[in-house]
């Protein structure tokens, strides 16, 4: 569907059936994608939550996919504009989830916007998120370069080389293609606004609804390492590994992400005040 936020036209996906919050037994979800990605990155996940009977909201951020630019030069600006789409759609609080550098967007945003935000998932984060000086150049010099990179090291190797998309599929290609459709200039602004996003523990600290750590074992690009200043920062945290699994985890492991969010959904909707402060699956 479409929606105007502040005069600019935003495309938003919902999981391939019409947003409708009241049918839902669950707040309704915002899926927020990562750098040089848009919504399309949330395909199957998005497909397996709104069977499940999820009311979704999976927009192209500003900038991205079909939405009209130009993409939001820091993470703060990006937060901001989140309450506004929820208030486009007619939705007071959604729980938001955020992968990579839309994690980051969720994190600030329900640190400077706890009204709008029931419950929070962030799935490959890390704060800060720093991008070495060098990629930062050559994102803007030779942007294909960085993201068959990217591609790399967002994957195990086994998905690698084997595909891991099914008969004739190789699964890889989707998270590369998706990033090469990107508009120019769009990876490098990315890139920057994760760098410069230095108050990521701050805004956790300030967090104060659940929060769902949804974890690549093998995650490459935001490896456990390190996790545990955030999760430290975090006042009511639930951390779920996937194995076998790297960064670019709806494509790689799409139905262990359904699940974990089906059940982190599920238990903030009935048990919120249940979540103990730190809780490793």
């Amino acid at each position: 569907m479409q929606l105007n936020i502040a005069g600019k036209r935003c495309h938003v996906g919902t999981g391939g059936k019409p947003f409708d919050p009241a049918a839902s037994p669950y707040p309704p979800l915002l899926l927020i994608h990562g750098a040089a990605n848009d919504r399309d990155c949330w395909r199957i996940v998005a497909g397996g939550l709104s069977a499940a009977g999820c009311a979704l909201l999976v927009p192209d951020l500003p900038g991205h996919g079909q939405s009209a630019g130009p993409p939001l030069r820091s993470i703060e600006e990006l937060a901001d504009w989140l309450p506004a789409l929820l208030d486009a759609a007619g939705v007071d609080r959604a729980l938001l989830v955020g992968h990579s550098m839309g994690s980051l967007v969720t994190l600030e945003c329900a640190a400077r916007h706890p009204q709008s935000v029931s419950s929070l998932a962030l799935l490959g984060s890390s704060a800060p998120m720093p991008v070495a000086d060098a990629l930062l150049k050559r994102a803007e010099t030779h942007p294909d370069s960085v993201l068959r990179l990217m591609t790399e090291y967002s994957h195990t190797l086994p998905f690698l080389l084997t595909g891991g998309g099914g008969h004739g599929i190789w699964g890889p290609g989707a998270t590369l293609a998706i990033m090469r459709r990107s508009p120019p200039g769009v990876l490098a602004i990315d890139l920057a606004n994760c760098n410069n996003y230095l108050h990521g523990l701050e805004a956790a600290a300030q967090v104060a609804c659940p929060t769902l750590l949804l974890v690549g074992r093998r995650d490459r690009m935001t490896p456990r390492r390190n996790l545990p200043l955030l999760q430290s920062a975090l006042r009511q945290v639930v951390r779920t590994e996937i194995e076998n699994c790297g960064h670019a985890m709806m494509n790689e492991q799409p139905q262990a992400v359904i699940e974990a969010l089906l059940k982190f959904v599920g238990s903030t909707a009935t048990k919120a005040t249940a979540i103990r402060p730190c809780d490793r699956a």
